[in-house]
């Protein structure tokens, strides 16, 4: 009997300390890279919820929506969707540039003159105060022109990969082109943005300047 009481205590310590050591994700093959964001949930987005950002852009008169900003370890990824109406010429200092945030372009229907191009002139520093340095794509500058840019016909299917730094210019758009956007945020400078603050945006009229 005074053997068995003896082990109780170590038996108790063993017992209360399991579900500690079991919240501690195993290391398979420990010398072996391991996961830059760890036990990391995958996320899911159904086109329902990106044609309710379409429609809301046509209904609210809206160009950029960001529908979610996700921590993905490393990095942020933010998913938008961006609608643009018929334009004959460009709006005056419309060449954008991001400092930090790269993105990603997938047409979806519509075509585009789109002007590519590091060398931007008339450099302007965007506001920080601006909703979409805070929310969308972060610091950067708009300007004039892009000197000796590449200019590019896009279309429904084409993917556009825009690196932080390079300016980006529609120069016309026939009748409407709608993408859906990738922003790669490295430094994770855009607040993040979850499924449910997604469903709260989409149930009520955009704020003024969205």
């Amino acid at each position: 009997m005074k053997s068995v009481f003896r082990s109780f205590p170590t038996i108790l310590c063993l017992t209360v300390g399991a579900p500690a050591l079991a919240q501690t994700p195993a290391r398979i093959n420990p010398t072996d890279p391991q996961p830059t964001c760890t036990m990391c949930p995958g996320t899911y987005i159904p086109a329902s919820e990106l044609e309710g950002y379409a429609r809301k852009a046509l209904a609210e008169k809206l160009l950029d929506q960001q529908v979610r900003d996700i921590d993905i370890g490393k990095a942020q990824i933010g998913i938008g969707m961006v609608h643009r109406g018929r334009l004959d010429k460009p709006n005056p200092d419309s060449v954008a540039e991001h400092d930090q945030i790269s993105e990603v372009y997938h047409v979806l229907s519509g075509a585009a003159t789109l002007v590519l191009g590091p060398d931007i002139v008339n450099r302007q520093r965007r506001p920080a105060t601006m909703r979409t340095v805070v929310e969308f794509n972060g610091p950067g500058n708009n300007g004039s022109k892009v000197r000796d840019g590449i200019a590019y016909e896009i279309k429904a299917g084409d993917v556009v990969v825009i690196p932080a730094g390079t300016g980006h210019w529609f120069t016309r758009i026939e009748d409407h082109i709608d993408y859906l956007m990738v922003r790669i945020d490295p430094d994770k400078v855009t607040p993040l943005k979850s499924e449910a603050q997604s469903q709260e945006y989409l149930s009520k009229p955009a704020r003024r300047g969205e």
